[in-house]
């Protein structure tokens, strides 16, 4: 009994409890730093790297990372995100289980070649689904 009056206590409030500071609010507003969404040049942490494709540059991309998302996820094409193909290869990959496991393979085998010449920057915004 003593919770259920605390709950309808708790829940019982007044809206004039419960005022709005307007000069607090306009003085909120007045040093506010207004931010354009649609110029991606504004947004001083992200590094474009002069890429004005659809994939935002964090970092560069590297072997090794790409070899061990193929080796572990390979069939769902998280390999592929990582490298910034297109989202309907991913969704290719997804639905047939990376080619039914063939194409992950291969994958991985270039992959690994990659990760010993230490370049695979062919593979990188490849939007095709064979990425070889």
């Amino acid at each position: 009994m003593v919770v259920f009056l605390g709950g309808v206590v708790a829940v019982h409030a007044e809206a004039g409890m419960y005022r709005l500071d307007q000069a607090a609010v306009d003085n909120m507003f007045a040093q506010a730093e207004q931010v354009d969404y649609l110029n991606l040049n504004t947004l001083s942490p992200l590094d474009l790297s002069g890429n004005q494709g659809t994939t935002l540059y964090l970092r560069e991309k590297t072997p090794a990372v790409a070899f061990v998302l193929a080796w572990f996820l390979g069939p769902l094409g998280i390999h592929r995100a990582y490298l910034g193909t297109t989202t309907g290869v991913i969704i290719g990959y997804i639905l047939t289980l990376g080619g039914c496991g063939i194409v992950a393979f291969v994958d991985w085998i270039v992959l690994l070649i990659g990760l010993i010449e230490e370049d695979i920057s062919k593979y990188i915004d490849n939007p095709k689904f064979f990425m070889w």
